[in-house]
């Protein structure tokens, strides 16, 4: 029986779309392959994959459409490859529901590091491994790690599985500032300089949905050139 991960990659530049395939069978895991969002949709709902990798500028509709019609009925993770690269495109992304974004053109060594950084994320969870009755409270801010679900005002944050990992990393370490390269290294498994670029991205979009507002940071702090700190809330 094979147990490796199946992938789906959806992709309508051939080359491009070759190029990931071919990676993906030398390093032994199984892919699948669509050309378009419907082809997607319909790949992503019959064959259930581990993962997705997404490209959104499709022939038949956008590639937004198609992360809101798959997080309609599933949390399987979905990776964008996109040439897409204002931060605008990726919050949208990522509010979308997106887990993660690379930016073409990328390197193949990148696009495995992060497919397996996901993949080990699904193992964990899977396992269920992690604080099992452990509760984490911040002023109106509270996480509940055994159930994977945050709280603000009693409201559950509706956060994509990148921003749900910064804010715990955050939270563990209230108080202390944690550096970009601490950051990037624990969320993507190493420090790519795109990590960094994308690292800023996620706490944009995090932020959106934790702070008042752009220029009344209160749970989260950053120091410019250095990284983040989780403040304590009186």
């Amino acid at each position: 029986m094979n147990n490796r991960p199946v992938i789906l990659v959806v992709e309508d530049d051939a080359p491009v779309r070759n190029l990931i395939a071919t990676t993906l069978k030398t390093h032994d895991y199984r892919y699948l392959t669509a050309v378009n969002g419907a082809e997607a949709i319909l790949k992503a709902s019959s064959y259930n994959p581990d993962v997705v990798f997404l490209d959104l500028g499709l022939p038949d509709r956008d590639g937004i459409d198609v992360i809101r019609q798959i997080r309609a009925w599933s949390n399987m993770p979905v990776i964008v490859i996109s040439a897409r690269s204002e931060d605008a495109d990726k919050i949208e992304a990522l509010d979308a529901g997106a887990d993660d974004y690379l930016t073409k053109p990328f390197s193949v060594e990148e696009l495995l590091a992060r497919l397996r950084v996901t993949i080990r994320r699904l193992s964990l969870m899977s396992a269920g491994t992690g604080p099992e009755e452990s509760v984490y409270a911040n002023g109106a801010l509270s996480i509940d790690y055994s159930a994977g679900c945050a709280f603000l005002n009693g409201e559950e944050l509706k956060l994509t599985p990148i921003e749900y990992k910064l804010l715990c990393l955050l939270a563990r370490n209230t108080g202390r500032v944690l550096t970009h390269t601490f950051i990037t290294q624990k969320i993507w498994g190493r420090s790519w300089e795109n990590d960094v670029a994308s690292l800023r991205v996620f706490m944009v979009s995090l932020r959106k949905k934790l702070e008042p507002g752009p220029d009344a940071p209160q749970y989260i702090q950053t120091h410019i050139g250095i990284g983040y700190r989780m403040l304590k809330v009186e």
